[in-house]
């Protein structure tokens, strides 16, 4: 949608039916489960709704929208987090299980911090450049590019030889 959106209702049904899709996309990356990408985006959209005059003045609609959609991830991922250490006992580490054999991106990715999480699929799946990413998530470029780095590295660590689309034989 143009920067010239519609600032009433219509303006903004118009564009949550355009750009639904699009942020559930983005919000199953991150979440890496379907029930809670869809929570994720239908809260983006509200809060979205309940600002739309400033959405709709932005000069990029969608970016704001991404915006708002990874803040809100990182956000609810550091409560939810603080949460369950407040109400946890701390125990001694269990020692992992062996590995599946097939790893998915998904797995991979669900055990990045929210924030490296959220820069990895900013940055490589959703194309963003570093400037873009650390806008978005009110950082440094270099930071941006230093926790990419290292995510990379423990992504292709945690990985192994796995391709990405390899199926159990």
């Amino acid at each position: 949608m143009s920067a010239g959106a519609s600032r009433g209702a219509d303006g903004f049904e118009e564009f949550a039916r355009a750009g639904q899709r699009r942020l559930y996309r983005t919000a199953y990356l991150l979440c890496g489960d379907a029930e809670a990408a869809r929570d994720l985006t239908q809260t983006t959209l509200a809060k979205l709704f309940q600002h739309w005059h400033r959405a709709s003045a932005a000069d990029h609609p969608d970016a704001y929208a991404r915006t708002v959609l990874t803040r809100t991830y990182i956000a609810e991922r550091r409560r939810r987090l603080r949460d369950l250490l407040a109400h946890t006992p701390i125990a001694a580490p269990v020692p992992a299980a062996v590995p599946e054999l097939t790893v998915t991106l998904l797995a991979a990715l669900a055990e990045l911090p929210p924030r490296a999480r959220a820069m990895v699929v900013l940055r490589y799946w959703e194309d963003l450049s570093v400037e873009t990413v650390a806008g978005l998530l009110r950082c440094s470029p270099s930071t941006v590019k230093s926790q990419c780095s290292r995510s990379l590295a423990t992504l292709r660590a945690r990985l192994g030889d796995a391709h990405l689309y390899t199926t159990r034989s």
